[in-house]
């Protein structure tokens, strides 16, 4: 092997280092008997360039605003980012290594940012760090655009990726580096780890594109190298970060398992720990101590306080220039930090109420409230999947983001459902923003991966989530949720808000600019809706909306609950109405939310719902598998567990049975 470069101002050699990271990976992985120590190997030389000679960072300060990002979009390659945040100087601990894939270590299979400081995002499922990279970047364009002053930079960083054969051919890393391209994305860069193997065998079994065009057609820069060529690897990120009105492709050719006599550039090398006598052999081939286990030569952990002196250093300045800025522009300054510590105008909350005048569907009085809000919040950065119009998303007086308005607060993503959803996920994990975006509820299948790493990460993201059933008509099926409200209920850490009138939606949108540690969704209807006038006709207030569930009206005595969400509450209080004349007396529950109303007091929870009134009838233009908790066996469901059709709204009701009638049959049957 040729002799190496030493990292810039130290007199460790680049190769020392980066053969450390591999003695570090496959002495976890071995001890854990699990994981995967091909990428660490392969890449090691790449990741050691970059975080020895390029990576601004503080390891002493993780969360410092304008540090680079580095994401580890192969996430089961793990071992190889521990591996950098241990040597480096991060608060993770040799013991933490050593306990590698185990209960409540620091060391989990696949990186997960709430549990690892130096850990910028959840990754594991392929393409989607990746696409989370994108959002990283479109963050810092964004906010570079906003805040900066001549002469006062705050936000100017990178964000770097490293992605395998694997998250290239997940569908979401062609939506993500397509808009990445489109939008002039310039401080992302992709180091490709081109290795041609995945767990079947040769990527030839089933990729045979070329890699190269495909993103020159996406209108990225991209660079050929020897990923084990210090030399080559140093000048490609020079040459990217030149690269200011593209992003940047580096495609690495690397050997997997690199070093490994045996099992090095085979599958063999992707997910399988390493036999003791393979560890010891690999060991002697890159000049490790066969027999020492987690073994960190002298010289290498010295690269630890050196990284925290001049990261220190780097945080330092930025706090400088920071400072010099607020001398510029006080005002924007104020805004800036504030955006960063997630502060939210009380005007922002004051949405006015909506006038009974007229009926809307809930998805223009959504558009309505952010029409009010969006000015007042800017951190508040929307979009849609090519339905604006539709979603309601777009609010009057914003522009659109571009590379000639990198300004705008407003995201075309495209029809790129999956790819939105994890760029926003970067969006929320960057800091300074609140990502928002629309597209119809049935297509949440195409975003809802995404939507679970948010939830998983408990990230404040909004998802507006129109067209919310059948109400959408002559559609067709294809178009109409059925299964979407319970499926999505059922992802822990998710909120699902289903609102009943233009009222409920405000409080909804408040709900979710407050809920910041999880995703929202907001689900809203096609069809036009009352907006009731609560006061005249004694109906709770829609700030009741708050508790997830409340009691809208009910006759004193009633005997019966029946409870509904958005488009069906006023199906329910027409049945009460029927009722009513027939001497039955009845309870109406608005549950536009039941992951928050099953966070209120069980006291709250039986105030709403006593135990002792037995006979309830639910009804939700949805499969009814969510609703017999709050029913019971015994109660009564009327909804959908079964596609829709093509047809007017009010025949498909009809049809179907979504009927003040059919809960009048049911409340009067025992």
């Amino acid at each position: 092997m040729k002799k190496q470069p030493p990292h810039k101002g130290t007199k460790i050699a680049l190769k020392d280092i980066a053969n450390t990271i591999r003695g570090l990976a496959i002495d976890a992985i071995g001890a854990a008997n699990s994981g995967h120590p091909g990428l660490p190997l392969g890449m090691a030389d790449v990741a050691t360039v970059l975080w020895s000679d390029f990576l601004k960072h503080n390891p002493k300060d993780t969360n410092w605003a304008d540090r680079d990002r580095f994401i580890l979009s192969g996430g089961h390659g793990s071992m190889l980012i521990y591996s950098l945040l241990h040597l480096y100087g991060y608060p993770l601990p040799k013991n933490e290594l050593k306990k590698f894939r185990q209960w409540h270590s620091l060391t989990p299979g696949h990186p997960e940012n709430f549990e690892t400081k130096g850990i910028e995002t959840t990754t594991g499922p392929l393409g989607q760090g990746l696409a989370n990279a994108v959002g990283f970047a479109l963050a810092e364009k964004s906010l570079a655009a906003r805040y900066n002053k001549p002469g006062a930079k705050i936000v100017d960083h990178m964000t770097y990726v490293m992605a395998g054969d694997g998250d290239l051919e997940e569908g979401v890393s062609h939506e993500a580096c397509s808009f990445a391209g489109h939008n002039q994305l310039g401080k992302l860069v992709l180091f490709y780890d081109s290795n041609d193997i995945t767990i079947d065998g040769p990527t030839s079994l089933s990729f045979s594109e070329n890699t190269k065009m495909r993103f020159e057609a996406y209108g990225w820069h991209v660079q050929e190298i020897d990923g084990h060529n210090y030399t080559q690897i140093a000048q490609a990120i020079k040459n990217a970060k030149k690269e200011i009105n593209q992003p940047s492709l580096i495609i690495c050719k690397t050997i997997i398992g690199f070093g490994s006599p045996n099992r090095g550039g085979t599958a063999k090398a992707h997910g399988e720990p390493f036999p003791e006598s393979e560890i010891q052999l690999t060991k002697e081939a890159l000049g490790l101590p066969p027999k020492k286990k987690f073994y960190i030569p002298q010289d290498v952990a010295k690269l630890k306080a050196k990284v925290q002196t001049t990261g220190k250093a780097a945080s330092a300045k930025w706090k400088t220039t920071l400072a010099k800025h607020a001398k510029k522009d006080p005002k924007l300054n104020k805004e800036f930090k504030q955006i960063l510590k997630g502060i939210l105008p009380e005007s922002a909350f004051k949405i006015p109420a909506f006038s009974p005048d007229k009926a809307m569907a809930t998805r223009a009085s959504s558009g309505a409230v952010l029409n009010y809000i969006a000015p007042k919040i800017p951190s508040l950065i929307g979009g849609s999947a090519d339905l604006s119009p539709s979603n309601k998303t777009f609010p009057k007086g914003e522009t659109a983001f571009s590379p000639k308005n990198p300004k705008g607060r407003y995201i075309h993503y495209g029809v790129r459902e999956f790819g939105m959803g994890a760029i926003m996920n970067g969006m929320a994990l960057h800091g300074g923003i609140i990502p928002y975006a629309g597209t119809f509820f049935v297509f949440s299948d195409y975003m809802r991966p995404a939507m679970r790493m948010a939830a998983i990460m408990k990230i404040q993201v909004i998802y507006v989530l129109t067209h919310d059933s059948i109400g959408l008509g002559e559609d067709g099926p294809t178009h109409q949720p059925i299964e979407h409200l319970a499926s999505l209920r059922a992802m822990p850490n998710m909120s699902v808000i289903r609102p009943m009138d233009a009222n409920e939606v405000a409080e909804a949108w408040k709900i979710a600019l407050k809920n910041t540690t999880k995703p929202t969704c907001l689900v809203l209807s096609r069809q036009n809706l009352p907006t009731y006038n609560r006061r005249a006709l004694k109906f709770a207030s829609a700030k009741e909306a708050q508790k997830g569930a409340y009691v809208l009206t009910e006759d004193k005595g009633f005997q019966s609950i029946i409870i509904a969400t958005g488009s069906e509450v006023e199906i329910a209080l027409e049945a009460k109405n029927i009722l009513n004349k027939k001497g039955k007396k009845v309870r109406i529950v608005s549950m536009p939310s039941m992951d928050i109303f099953e966070c209120q007091s069980k006291a709250y929870q039986e105030k709403v719902l006593p135990a002792k009134i037995k006979n309830r009838i639910a009804i939700e233009a949805g499969a009814t598998l969510s609703w017999y908790k709050y029913v019971g066996l015994d109660g009564k469901i009327i909804g959908l567990d079964h596609f829709g059709a093509s047809a007017p709204i009010k025949t498909l009701y009809k049809e179907f049975g979504l009927t003040p009638e059919a809960i009048v049959k049911a409340v009067m049957t025992k």
